[in-house]
């Protein structure tokens, strides 16, 4: 991971604003950039072969507990998601453990070592849909799980969800398509489109302006009497998932400035 930043395109930008449009405190805001990737910059999930070079965890029936970062992120002063431990259910379960839970049309998020978490829509009978290795495919939960446990993160975006049979068309309906002809960028990206059909969610698909700005909380030591917030700015959805994601996969926190003082906080 250490040397992702060097695949990054920048964009021309200048000093983002740190007004406080969403309700953050202004003396925990940051200067986060809005990025692009270029074209050979593979996720971590998706080129390295999700869940199938994961070391094996213990098989596990009851809930289990892992620690990790909590988020929230608003775009105005709208919260559009959340991930954090006081206000909803982090624990998670074995992948024959979630067969049981999952409806069609559920969101389920894998979690492996040193990977982002890999996100997949489920359909019925064992079987999800999912962006994988650069194609969209079909595979069984209790396979693509195995050793490895997860949890259904539906509401995890507060967008209005889809009904479920449609966010199963939306899967489906993808299935087979290959590098060229895919507009998501990983696997969360898909799965979060087909359940909310927002373009937010495509590569580019939305336009970048300085009106429209994403602010991620990164909930540093959350459910601690030291815990703080770092909060970054992008100029877009995508560029916001993608920046959680590399957190999530590398534990690293990684902040451009652009001239602004204070503390630089991280891991």
């Amino acid at each position: 991971m250490g040397n992702q930043l060097d695949r990054i395109t920048h964009l021309s930008y200048s000093e983002l604003p740190t007004g406080d449009p969403s309700g953050l405190e202004k003396e925990e805001l940051r200067v986060g950039v809005a990025y692009f990737f270029s074209d050979e910059e593979e996720e971590v999930e998706d080129g390295g072969g999700v869940g199938y070079t994961m070391t094996p965890c213990p098989s596990q029936e009851s809930p289990g507990v892992v620690r990790e970062l909590e988020y929230s992120a608003f775009c105005s002063q709208e919260c559009i998601f959340s991930k954090l431990r006081e206000n909803q259910d982090l624990n998670v379960y074995s992948a024959k453990t979630l067969l049981s839970m999952c409806k069609p049309g559920d969101l389920v998020e894998i979690l492996s070592i040193a990977q982002a978490p890999h996100w997949v829509v489920y359909e019925h009978n064992d079987q999800v849909i999912h962006l994988h290795q650069s194609q969209i495919r079909k595979d069984r939960l209790t396979e693509i799980g195995q050793g490895r446990h997860g949890r259904i993160v539906n509401s995890r975006y507060r967008f209005r969800a889809l009904p479920a049979d449609l966010v199963v068309q939306n899967a489906a309906g993808h299935l087979g398509l290959n590098i060229g002809d895919i507009c998501w960028t990983n696997s969360e990206s898909f799965a979060a489109w087909c359940r909310f059909g927002k373009r937010e969610f495509k590569a580019g698909g939305e336009a970048h302006s300085a009106e429209q700005q994403y602010f991620l909380k990164v909930h540093l030591g959350a459910g601690t009497r030291s815990g703080h917030v770092h909060t970054l700015v992008f100029r877009s959805l995508e560029d916001m998932i993608r920046e959680r994601r590399r957190v999530d996969a590398s534990g690293i926190l990684k902040e451009l400035s652009l001239g602004v003082s204070g503390d630089q906080e991280g891991f």
